[in-house]
């Protein structure tokens, strides 16, 4: 399986559960280049080469195709 370079599931959920009203300035931009490198690493990744949780996880979080 191959979840290099992938963001945590639970680093996900924080960040999506936590409002944009209550971040701040580097957390948005730090949630906007690691939501983009994620989804590059992603992309970049056959589904038959991802564990369960990131084929999950990019089914609930990751950016529409």
């Amino acid at each position: 399986m191959s979840d290099l370079g992938r963001q945590s599931v639970t680093d996900k959920a924080a960040a999506a559960v936590k409002p944009d009203s209550e971040k701040s300035t580097p957390e948005h931009l730090k949630d906007k280049i690691v939501g983009k490198t994620d989804n590059a690493a992603g992309h970049g990744t056959s589904d038959n080469d991802k564990s369960f949780v990131q084929s999950a996880s990019d089914a609930i979080f990751g950016e529409k195709k």
